[in-house]
C-alpha cells in the first residue's frame, strides 16, 4: 500500500440478529446507512494509528473495492477510519471501543 492507504477486507456479517428487545432481525433486511467492521491486512507508508492486524470501523459505501485472487478487499484512505478497535494502552487512557 502507499501513502496513506489501508487495505481493509470486510468482517463477514453473522446473518439474522436480535433487537435489543429481543426482535429476530433477518440477514436480507435492508438497512439504513451502516459502517462496518473489518481487519487491516496492509497499510502504507505515511499510516500513523493504524497497524496490521487492527480491527477498523468505516463506511464501505464510500470505499474503493479491488479483487486479488478472487478475494474482494477496501482501499481506504486513514482519514476515512472512524474507530480502531483496540486493546493498546500505551499511548492513551485505554478507552478504546
Amino acid at each position: 500500500m502507499l501513502h496513506d492507504r489501508v487495505l481493509v477486507r470486510l468482517t463477514p456479517e453473522e446473518g439474522e440478529r436480535r433487537s435489543s428487545g429481543g426482535i429476530v432481525i433477518p440477514a436480507t433486511a435492508q438497512m439504513a446507512r451502516r459502517l462496518a467492521w473489518g481487519d487491516v491486512l496492509g497499510a502504507g507508508t505515511n499510516v500513523r494509528n493504524v497497524k496490521v492486524g487492527d480491527r477498523v470501523l468505516f463506511n464501505p459505501d464510500d470505499q474503493l473495492e479491488v479483487e486479488v485472487k478472487g478475494q474482494m478487499y477496501l482501499v481506504i484512505r486513514e482519514r476515512d477510519l472512524h474507530a480502531i478497535a483496540s486493546e493498546r494502552t500505551e499511548h492513551g487512557t485505554g478507552l478504546y471501543l
